[in-house]
C-alpha cells in the first residue's frame, strides 16, 4: 500500500516539475518587447525660486448695502456680465419712505416759520430805523430769524440723508464684470456691511502666490517671471506687479501678485507655478547642483509610489523606485532614485512588467 502511495506521489511531481519546465520554456521563449531608451537629462531651471498659486481677479468687489430690510429684486446671476451703474438689487424702502414723509413736514414747517420769521425781522428792521422799536425788540426779531433759518438747515439736512439712505435701497454694479459669487436670493433679509454679489472684472487677472522669507527679498517689482498654467500646461511671462512686505496675516509668507497676459483660457481660481529668475542664495542652497529631470510620460504610478523602468544588464525591465520633486512644464525633477545620465525606457511597443525581456530600438 506504502509502495502505490510513494509511486503515485513520484508521478504527480513528475507532471508538475514537466509543467513548471514547460512555463519556463515559454517565458524564456517570449518574443522581448521592443523598448526605445533616454538619458536622464539636467537643468537649472528646477534649481530657480518657485511658488505655487492660483489666479484671482484684479479687480473684485462684494457688493452689499448699509440697510436692513428684506430684497425685493435680485436681477443677476452667478455668470453674468454686468457694467458700471446696471441695477442689481433693490430693499424694501418703506421706512425710508416714511422717514422721507416726515423730512418733508418738518421742512414745510420749518420754512413756514422762516418766512414769518424773516418777514418780522424785515419789520423790526425798519421800525428801529426809524426809532419806533428798541435795539433789544431788534435783537429779539433777529435771534428769532436765525433760529427759525437754523430749523429749515437742519430739516433740510435730514432730508438729504434720507435721499442718500434711498441709493442703498437701489444698489447698482460698482465695476464691469463677471458675477463669481451669489449670497441672498430675492425675499432674504439683507444686512448691513453683509455681501450680496461679487464682481470680478472680466479680463484683468493676476497670479497670486506665496513667497518664502528667504526670496522676498530678491524680488522686485517689474521683475518678468515664468508663470504656467496648470490646467493648460502652458507657460506664459508674467510682471510682478504688488509685493507684500508683511507675513503677518499669511502664515509666515509674503503675497506676491503677478500681471499675466489676458486670455479667454484663464479663469479666476486656476492654479499656477511661478519660477522667479534668480537662485535661492544663502545656506539653503550655496551648494546649488543641477537637477535631474525625466518626462512625466515616463514615470509609473501605483497608489503613492513613483517608479521608472529602467533596463538590467540581463536585457529586462526592472522597475525602480524613485522620489520626484518639482515640476516644470511636462519634466519632473528625481530628487533620488536615477543618477544624472542614466538611461530610462521612455517607451515600449508592449506592456512592461519587472522582469520582462527587453530589446532596445
Amino acid at each position: 500500500m506504502n509502495i502505490l502511495k510513494t509511486g503515485i506521489f513520484l508521478s504527480a511531481f513528475a507532471v508538475l516539475a514537466s509543467c513548471s519546465s514547460d512555463k519556463n520554456e515559454i517565458k524564456d521563449n517570449a518574443k522581448p518587447i521592443e523598448v526605445k531608451l533616454s538619458n536622464s537629462a539636467t537643468t537649472d531651471a528646477l534649481g530657480y525660486a518657485g511658488a505655487s498659486g492660483k489666479l484671482v481677479a484684479k479687480n473684485s468687489v462684494n457688493v452689499s448695502t448699509r440697510m436692513m430690510g428684506y430684497i425685493t429684486s435680485l436681477r443677476a446671476d452667478v455668470g453674468d456680465f454686468v457694467s458700471a451703474g446696471q441695477g442689481l438689487v433693490s430693499i424694501n424702502n418703506t421706512d425710508i419712505q416714511a422717514k422721507g414723509g416726515q423730512a418733508n413736514a418738518q421742512i414745510a414747517q420749518a420754512q413756514a416759520n422762516f418766512n414769518i420769521a424773516q418777514k418780522d425781522f424785515q419789520r423790526f428792521q425798519n421800525l428801529y430805523n426809524n426809532q419806533s422799536a428798541s435795539q433789544k425788540e431788534l435783537d429779539d426779531m433777529r435771534a428769532r430769524y436765525e433760529m427759525a433759518k437754523a430749523n429749515l438747515d437742519g430739516a433740510k439736512m435730514m432730508k438729504n440723508e434720507v435721499n442718500s439712505q434711498y441709493r442703498y435701497t437701489n444698489i447698482t454694479a460698482p465695476i464691469s464684470g463677471v458675477i463669481t459669487a451669489k449670497y441672498a436670493n430675492q425675499g432674504d433679509l439683507a444686512n448691513p456691511g453683509m455681501p450680496i454679489l461679487t464682481i470680478e472684472s472680466s479680463g484683468n487677472l493676476q497670479a497670486q502666490v506665496l513667497v518664502s522669507e528667504q526670496d522676498i527679498t530678491l524680488i522686485k517689482s517689474g521683475m518678468p517671471v515664468k508663470v504656467l498654467m496648470k490646467s493648460t500646461n502652458n507657460e506664459v511671462t508674467g510682471t510682478v506687479d504688488e509685493i507684500s512686505r508683511s507675513a503677518t496675516n499669511t502664515g509666515g509668507q509674503y503675497l506676491v501678485k503677478i500681471n499675466v497676459p489676458q486670455s479667454r483660457d484663464y479663469l479666476p481660481g486656476m492654479f499656477v507655478n511661478v519660477v522667479f529668475p534668480f537662485k535661492r542664495s544663502g545656506s539653503v542652497n550655496q551648494d546649488f547642483q543641477e537637477s535631474v529631470t525625466v518626462p512625466k510620460s515616463a514615470l509609473v504610478e501605483n497608489g503613492q509610489l513613483t517608479g521608472i523602468y529602467t533596463v538590467s544588464s540581463a536585457n529586462t525591465a526592472m522597475l525602480r523606485w524613485i522620489k520626484t520633486g518639482k515640476t516644470l512644464g511636462d519634466q519632473v525633477e528625481i530628487l533620488s532614485g536615477l543618477n544624472s545620465k542614466e538611461p530610462y525606457i521612455v517607451s515600449a511597443n508592449g506592456k512592461l512588467f519587472n522582469g520582462a525581456k527587453v530589446q532596445v530600438k
